[in-house]
């Protein structure tokens, strides 16, 4: 994990290196397509609300290139790069963009012709959200699916994504809000285990922090979504999938019998009237665009104030 700076602020103290090994089988995370592909599609119904026709687009925390083929679908003529921090994951993207091209070329020569139509490739990088591959004003959507709440600093990844997005570009992401998980949580602080659970970004904060990174007006919204299971195993099962705890602070696991007992039985008492267990997700949208520059007369001046919030 990097070093951070006095001023610096961290969402949580989340290890980068931990969260690219838990990201590092993607196998592990399969268990969890479920929720990023319901979460792709109610973000592609707010996308369907605003004018965007981008030459160069990016998905920030690609993963297995889902959003990269659908993004494709909307907007057939832009270029595409897919960002992530995992190798394993952007290998598994790189097989399935093979192939959904290799059809979709196989398609248009049966209906065409051959020869008739060049490569469709989506670009894919290994990198950290906050150090982007990309000069500055060169993209014109950012786009960014349950991505942003692994990273210990969003407020630097919003200045990085503010870097390289163009005049009027447009950001458009998801991320974990702060009552993911409260079930699970509630079960822990009543084994006397605090801070296992990522304590996620709330919207406000996150909408503070792209305001100050230099977007324009941000359009921040929630909804929380409840998922049922029958049994400890499969709710614990799914959490690992939807990534893990890649804290530093976090524990290799409940110490003894009797304490993974205690913790089993907190959960358990969470059941509903119907006998089910459930596990909340909080899900927080943002969009915002990067303004164009303003031409100030030759008796303007800009002074930025920097107040301190106390």
């Amino acid at each position: 994990m990097p070093n951070l700076s006095n001023d610096a602020r961290q969402s949580a103290p989340i290890s980068l290196a931990c969260m690219r090994r838990l990201f590092a089988r993607p196998a592990r995370v399969n268990g969890s397509q479920f929720l990023r592909r319901e979460i792709s599609g109610r973000m592609f119904e707010r996308l369907a609300l605003i004018r965007a026709n981008p030459h160069m687009l990016l998905d920030a925390g690609c993963g297995e290139g889902d959003d990269l083929l659908a993004l494709h679908q909307t907007f057939p003529a832009s270029a595409r790069l897919g960002v992530d921090a995992s190798f394993a994951m952007l290998d598994v993207a790189r097989r399935r963009l093979a192939q959904s091209q290799s059809a979709m070329r196989r398609f248009l020569a049966d209906w065409f012709g051959q020869g008739r139509f060049g490569p469709d490739v989506a670009l894919l990088a290994c990198a950290d959200f906050a150090s982007v591959p990309l000069s500055q004003s060169s993209v014109d959507l950012v786009w960014s699916n349950l991505a942003l709440h692994w990273h210990p600093q969003p407020d630097r990844v919003f200045a990085e994504w503010r870097r390289i997005l163009r005049a009027d570009g447009l950001l458009m992401f998801s991320s974990f809000g702060p009552d993911t998980f409260r079930q699970l949580r509630h079960a822990f602080a009543a084994v006397g285990e605090d801070h296992v659970v990522l304590p996620f970004v709330d919207l406000h904060d996150l909408g503070d922090m792209l305001v100050e990174a230099g977007f324009a007006t941000p359009v921040m919204d929630m909804e929380t979504l409840n998922i049922t299971y029958s049994s400890v195993n499969k709710l614990l099962d799914d959490v690992r999938a939807f990534g893990g705890n890649p804290l530093l602070t976090r524990k290799t696991g409940l110490t003894g019998r009797k304490r993974w007992q205690a913790f089993s039985d907190a959960l358990e008492s969470q059941r509903g009237p119907d006998g089910k267990l459930m596990l909340s997700i909080e899900i927080v949208y943002g969009h915002a665009f990067r303004p164009a520059s303003r031409a100030l007369a030759s008796d303007e001046s800009i002074i930025q104030l920097n107040l301190r919030r106390d």
